[in-house]
């Protein structure tokens, strides 16, 4: 079937036992692309800035509120207490509750295109959000625990590991990916000038959408593939479409070939039709579905004078 073809098609190109290969429990192997150091620091300092307005807010508050107790009431027991309360309610409750709320997009990542997730790619859940800013509140950012020592353990821990994981991610199972991935520009082979006058009488009415999109994907990562995968896929997709296409190619063509006109020639019969179907719109409806450069301005009524 065609569908067979087109998994065993995208199952080579994945570089095995890669950085930003996953493996989900169903057995899905994801290609990710793992967040580096220059992405995460800046979403982290986005993050900072979000949590010192966060703080200032809060302090703000809670200072006013300390100011209108009573004298007897307020002491410095009282005032050490709420200043470490926001302290955690800030760098510890606030990146638990957002990441949670958030599936793993604080501000920074967010703005950023990053998103945390756990090792075998699922969402993550209360119990990494807070081991991540556990161990951030302590070891990483602001780091409580010998803040110079373990900020350089934090930063060579992320750059030494090959996913970009800091001591966060390590703790919670966890790592950051980027969410907006570019795809890569690939090359589709154009008309063989050998098998143009038989690919502009052949019939293609049999090759369906998905079987085109087959032979599009074949063609265009045919340069990453290795045999036997390239062989085997090259003979299975000719002999389908050769099944397919009347009259069949010239006798000893290669497959390569064949998959190449029948591709150009149903793009260039497809734009054909799209352009004689635009033809008969503009004439029929003049104007139709084109935005005008310069919209037309609204007569302006004058007003009636005063009596």
């Amino acid at each position: 079937m065609v569908f067979t073809v087109r998994v065993s098609v995208a199952v080579p190109a994945a570089a095995p036992g890669g950085a930003g290969d996953l493996v989900t429990a169903e057995a899905v192997a994801l290609d990710l692309r793992p967040a580096r150091l220059g992405s995460r620091a800046v979403a982290l300092l986005i993050d900072i800035l979000v949590q010192a307005a966060i703080g200032g807010c809060l302090m703000l508050l809670a200072g006013v509120t300390v100011a209108i107790l009573p004298e007897r009431v307020v002491d410095d027991a009282l005032v050490g207490t709420v200043w470490r309360v926001l302290i955690v309610l800030v760098l510890l409750a606030y990146p638990t509750i957002v990441e949670t709320r958030t599936n793993g997009r604080s501000p920074g990542k967010a703005a950023m295109g990053l998103r945390v997730i756990r090792e075998d790619g699922g969402p993550i859940r209360v119990r990494h959000a807070f081991t991540r800013a556990l161990v951030g509140f302590t070891v990483e950012w602001p780091g409580l625990l010998l803040p110079f020592v373990t900020w350089a353990g934090s930063l060579t821990t992320m750059i030494a590991s090959g996913r970009g994981r800091r001591l966060g991610d390590l703790a919670a199972g966890t790592l950051v990916v980027h969410e907006r991935r570019p795809a890569p520009s690939r090359f589709v082979p154009g008309m063989p000038a050998d098998l143009q006058a038989w690919a502009a009488t052949a019939d293609l009415s049999a090759i369906d959408d998905e079987l085109a999109g087959a032979v599009r994907q074949y063609l265009s990562r045919a340069p990453e593939l290795r045999e036997p995968h390239f062989g085997t896929l090259q003979r299975m997709l000719a002999a389908e479409v050769e099944a397919r296409v009347s009259p069949p190619p010239p006798a000893g063509t290669p497959p390569w070939l064949v998959l190449s006109a029948v591709l150009a020639e149903r793009r260039r019969r497809y734009a054909a039709q799209l352009a004689a179907g635009r033809l008969v719109t503009e004439r029929v409806l003049p104007g139709f579905g084109r935005r005008p450069l310069h919209p037309p301005i609204p007569a302006v009524r004058r007003a009636s004078p005063l009596r």
